[in-house]
C-alpha cells in the first residue's frame, strides 16, 4: 500500500474528528467498509511518522490528539459490541462424583430413618440436650469435590474483532496512549465480568456481610461458590487472560499482563473473600463438612490458580488463595477440637424414656459417620493424635485412653476412636441420673449396641476403628445387657429356690404350705411389676430387643416350669390355688414377648383359660 501525504492523512483523521462533526459522531469506523478502517489506521501510521520528524508542526500534533481520542472509542466500541455473551449454564462443569447433598432439608438432630415414630419426643427436644446445630452432619455419604476437569477457554469477542482491536492497540501503545488503552479495556471488561459474576450468583458481599449472615443461608451460598469458582478460574478467568494475550501480547512490555490484571483482579478478590470470611468464621461443628466442602474444591482449583494467576503483579491472587486454603485447613482441625469438647461437656440431665438411644448418640454417630466420609481430606489435615484422658489434664471429668493401643493408627483414626471413647464416658455418666440401675445397664447397652451398628454399618468407619476396638464395644454392650439381667431377674428368680420351703418334725417331713404360698406371691408380685415396667422400656434394635428376650426366657422359663413341677400339688390340694398359681408357663412366655416394645400393657398378665 503507497504511503500517504501528511496532508491527506490529517484531512483524513479530521474527517472522523467527532468533536467537529456530527455525522462522524454518528458513525463507528470499524462497524462500517473495512476499506475505510484500513484507510484510518493508515493515515494514523502516516502522522505517527511525521511525529519522529524534526520539525513537527502543532497541527500534526493536533491530529494525533485527535485520532487517538478517536481509537479510544472505536476500541471501546468494539469491545461493547462484539462481547460474546457468556453463557454459565454451557460452560459450567460435568457432574463431579456426587458432591455431598443439601444439609439444609435435613433434620436439626440427624437421626436414623428407623424408629423415628418411636423416638420423635426425644428428637424433638434434642436442640435443648446438644448445644450445637447439626445441619452439617445431616447429609449422607459423599466424599469430597476432587475434579479431573482443567482450564477451558472460550471465545470472548470474535476474531476478526481481536484483530481490530489488536490494530488499535498497537497505535495507541506507539503514540503514548498506554495508560488510557489499559483503562479503557479494563473499564470494559470489568463490566462483562461484572455480568458473568450476576449469573453465576457470586454476590458482592464484604467479609463482614458473610459474617452475619445465618449458617442455613451460607451452606446455599457455599454450594453455589464451589460451582461458580469453578467456572470462574477454569473458563472466565483463563479466557480473560488469553483475550489479553491475543490483543496486546508483543505490543509493549507484560501490557497483555496489566490489562488481564486491571480487569480481574478486583473480580478475584471478591470471589476469594466469600471464601475468607468462612475460613476465619466462628468455629461450630455444623460448619465441618461445608468447610471441607470449600477446601477440597479450593485445593482442587490450586493448580490452576496458579496458571492464570502466574504473573509477579497477580501475585496477590495467588497469595490470597493459598492463604485461604491454609485457613480453611486450620478451621476443619479447630472445628474437630470442638467438636470433642462439646460431646464431652453436652450438658443433659434429663433421662430419655425408657433407656432408649440418646440423641447425643444418634448425632455423634452420625457425624463421625460422614467424617469418614472425608478421610482423604481429613488425613491430609489431621496429623496430631489427641493429648487424651486426666493423667494428661489432671482432670477427672476426662476419661482415659491409652494412645500406645493404636500406636499403628493415624492420627484421624485416633480422634474418632477418641470421640467413641468420650461419648461413652458422657453416657455413663447420663445413666447414672436412672432411678432404676436395671434401666440404666439397659440405656448403656442400647447406646453401646448403637455406636457398634453404625461402625459396623460404614466400611470407612470400621476400617479406620478397626475390628480390635469394636469388639471392645461389643463386650461392653454384652456386659451391659448381663449386668440388666442380674439386676432385673436374680431377685425374680430367688423366689423360685428350695430354700426355705421345707420342714422336717419328729415323725414327718414335708413342705410349708404357708412358705410355699408365700413364695408363689412374692413371684408373681415381682414379675407382674416387672412385666409392668419393662414392657415400656424401649429397644429399638428388633434383633437386640429378640435375643434380651429370649435370654430372659432361657432363665426364667426353665425355672419356673420346674419350681411349679414340684410344687403345684402341694398348693392345688389347698384353698383358692388360683390366688398362688397365676400364671402357666405359656403365659409367662407370652408376657416376655410384652418386654422392651414401649408400649404400656394392662395391669394384669393373661391368665391361660382354665
Amino acid at each position: 500500500m503507497e504511503s500517504l501525504p501528511v496532508e491527506t492523512a490529517e484531512k483524513i483523521i479530521l474527517r472522523w474528528d467527532s468533536t467537529a462533526s456530527e455525522d462522524a459522531r454518528d458513525k463507528m469506523i470499524f462497524s462500517g467498509d473495512r476499506d475505510e478502517a484500513d484507510l484510518y489506521l493508515q493515515a494514523v501510521d502516516e502522522i505517527q511518522r511525521s511525529l519522529s520528524s524534526v520539525a513537527v508542526s502543532d497541527k500534526v500534533n493536533s491530529a494525533i490528539q485527535i485520532a487517538m481520542a478517536r481509537l479510544e472509542d472505536e476500541f471501546r466500541n468494539i469491545l461493547i459490541s462484539h462481547t460474546n455473551p457468556f453463557d454459565p449454564t454451557t460452560e459450567d462443569e460435568p457432574p463431579q462424583p456426587q458432591d455431598p447433598p443439601s444439609s439444609t432439608s435435613s433434620p436439626k438432630y440427624p437421626h436414623d430413618s428407623e424408629n423415628d415414630d418411636v423416638d420423635s419426643t426425644q428428637n424433638s427436644n434434642a436442640s435443648a440436650l446438644f448445644r450445637f446445630n447439626s445441619d452439617g452432619a445431616a447429609s449422607s455419604a459423599a466424599s469430597s469435590y476432587r475434579s479431573t476437569s482443567s482450564i477451558r477457554e472460550i471465545d470472548l469477542i470474535p476474531s476478526d474483532a481481536v484483530y481490530d482491536l489488536r490494530c488499535i492497540a498497537e497505535r495507541m501503545v506507539s503514540s503514548g496512549y498506554l495508560r488510557e488503552c489499559i483503562q479503557v479495556y479494563g473499564s470494559v471488561r470489568k463490566s462483562s465480568v461484572d455480568a458473568s459474576f450476576r449469573k453465576l450468583g457470586v454476590e458482592k458481599l464484604s467479609i463482614g456481610d458473610v459474617q452475619r449472615l445465618e449458617w442455613e443461608q451460607l451452606e446455599n451460598k457455599i454450594r453455589r461458590w464451589i460451582r461458580a469458582a469453578r467456572v470462574c478460574v477454569r473458563t472466565l478467568f483463563a479466557s480473560e487472560k488469553k483475550l489479553c494475550e491475543q490483543i496486546f501480547d508483543g505490543v509493549g512490555t507484560a501490557i497483555d499482563d496489566a490489562c488481564f490484571v486491571e480487569t480481574v483482579k478486583g473480580p478475584a478478590i471478591q470471589l476469594f473473600n466469600f471464601a475468607e470470611a468462612i475460613s476465619i468464621s466462628r468455629r461450630s461443628p455444623e460448619k465441618l463438612f461445608k468447610i471441607l466442602d470449600l477446601h477440597d474444591a479450593l485445593t482442587d482449583l490450586m493448580p490452576d490458580i496458579d496458571v492464570v494467576f502466574d504473573s509477579k503483579s497477580s501475585e496477590s491472587i495467588r497469595v490470597q488463595a493459598a492463604e485461604i486454603l491454609s485457613r480453611l485447613g486450620e478451621a476443619a482441625r479447630g472445628i474437630l477440637s470442638e467438636f470433642e469438647n462439646a460431646v464431652l461437656r453436652e450438658p443433659s440431665r434429663v433421662p430419655v424414656p425408657g433407656g432408649t438411644i440418646h440423641p447425643l448418640t444418634r448425632y455423634v454417630m452420625n457425624y463421625i459417620s460422614l467424617i469418614s466420609d472425608y478421610k482423604v481430606t481429613l488425613n491430609e489435615l489431621i496429623v496430631s493424635k489427641p493429648s487424651t484422658g486426666s493423667r494428661y489434664s489432671g482432670d477427672p471429668g476426662i476419661p482415659d485412653m491409652d494412645l500406645a493401643e493404636f500406636e499403628e493408627k493415624n492420627p484421624l483414626a485416633v480422634h474418632l476412636i477418641w470421640i467413641i471413647v468420650i461419648l461413652q464416658f458422657n453416657l455413663d455418666g447420663k445413666s447414672k441420673h436412672y432411678k432404676d440401675t436395671s434401666l440404666a445397664h439397659l440405656f448403656v447397652m442400647n447406646n453401646v449396641h448403637y455406636i457398634v451398628h453404625k461402625v459396623r454399618g460404614s466400611p470407612e468407619l470400621r476400617e479406620m476403628i478397626g475390628d480390635d476396638y469394636l469388639k471392645k464395644l461389643t463386650g461392653k454392650f454384652r456386659q451391659a445387657a448381663t449386668s440388666y439381667q442380674r439386676a432385673t431377674w436374680v431377685r425374680v428368680l430367688y423366689c423360685l429356690r428350695d430354700e426355705g420351703l421345707h420342714v422336717s418334725g419328729g415323725f414327718s417331713s414335708g413342705v410349708s404350705k404357708s412358705a410355699l404360698r408365700e413364695r408363689f406371691k412374692s413371684f408373681n408380685a415381682m414379675f407382674e411389676e416387672v412385666h409392668r415396667t419393662q414392657a415400656v422400656w424401649f429397644i429399638p434394635d428388633s434383633q437386640l430387643r429378640e435375643e434380651l428376650r429370649i435370654s430372659i426366657s432361657e432363665k426364667l422359663i426353665p425355672a419356673y416350669r420346674s419350681f411349679l413341677g414340684r410344687f403345684r400339688s402341694h398348693i392345688e390340694s389347698g384353698r383358692h390355688p388360683e390366688n398362688y398359681i397365676k400364671y402357666s408357663v405359656e403365659d409367662l412366655e407370652d408376657a416376655v414377648l410384652d418386654f422392651f416394645e414401649g408400649i404400656p400393657v394392662s395391669q394384669h398378665l393373661r391368665r391361660r383359660s382354665e
